[in-house]
């Protein structure tokens, strides 16, 4: 699995086919958006559809936004499984729930095609070899990926078998949501006795030499005001939005057990909030 083509030329696609490309390994890219092309510069043309992308490629990448999305550019006549290679590799980057997981596994198995499902994170840094993933798949088929995880990956951490990488993206990401969330009320009392917010994340990040600290719930606090600056609004909207699907996606997994994740369910119906959008000096009683 030498070569790779990449389908959603977003903020971790864009990064993973500019890493490929430089490595010589980017054989295709595809992106419903025709502009999306000039985040890969020296790229090969775009691919008219996902099919013909993997027809040209070893292994697929899927960078799109969800489960839907992901299913449908598997499936159908000018889907990736529609080019008919059995033993071609997917590599799902995209955080989906594991009942859409389950189609996409179901989907490739009977097309012959080996499925990694993929969490990532650090897509800030995905265009200089930065993202962390974290893989779900047998032992052989991660070996046969490791050429194309060299060409784009940070770091890559086993999770376990099928599925597993997935289970572990939705564990962290309702981790680090529940951390923001944590730093937005924090700051609450910051902001309200006149506390520096850098002096403050200084004060949370603990010793480096032992792993850091809590500075990374701030993530959100310090940044810019959104009153009037609309790129920054635009920004938080962005985060809020995903911070929404992805916790929905925990609420949905947890209720598969029985259980409820109260926290979560804070944080998603208090998302302006959380995501600095709406009272930066507390939430009125």
């Amino acid at each position: 699995m030498n070569t790779g083509g990449v389908i959603g030329l977003g903020g971790i696609g864009g990064g993973v086919a500019q890493c490929l490309q430089r490595s010589g390994q980017l054989t295709a890219i595809f992106d419903v958006r025709a502009e999306a092309a000039a985040n890969v510069p020296g790229a090969p043309a775009m691919s008219a559809t996902p099919r013909d992308l993997a027809a040209a490629s070893d292994c697929v990448l899927i960078a799109v936004l969800n489960g839907a999305q992901t299913i449908a550019v598997l499936d159908g006549p000018d889907g990736v499984l529609a080019a008919n290679k059995p033993g071609q590799m997917v590599i799902l980057l995209s955080t989906i729930s594991m009942t859409d997981l389950a189609t996409s596994q179901k989907l490739c198995a009977d097309a012959g095609v080996m499925l990694i499902d993929c969490g990532v994170t650090n897509g800030p840094k995905s265009g200089q070899n930065g993202l962390i993933c974290l893989a779900g798949g047998t032992d052989t088929d991660m070996a046969a990926a490791k050429p194309i995880f060299d060409g784009f990956a940070g770091s890559v951490i086993h999770m376990g078998g099928p599925g597993a990488g997935m289970a572990a993206k939705i564990a962290r990401n309702t981790t680090y949501f529940g951390c923001i969330r944590a730093g937005y009320e924090g700051s609450v009392i910051a902001r309200n006795y006149g506390v520096d917010m850098g002096q403050l994340r200084q004060a949370l990040s603990g010793d480096p030499d032992s792993g850091g600290g809590l500075e990374g719930a701030l993530a959100m606090a310090i940044r810019p005001e959104p009153a009037g600056n609309e790129q920054e609004t635009g920004i938080r909207n962005y985060f809020m939005g995903l911070m929404i699907k992805d916790l929905e996606v925990a609420i949905e997994e947890a209720a598969k057990f029985g259980a409820r994740l109260p926290m979560v369910e804070l944080i998603r119906d208090n998302a302006l909030s959380t995501s600095g959008l709406e009272h930066p000096m507390g939430q009125p009683l």
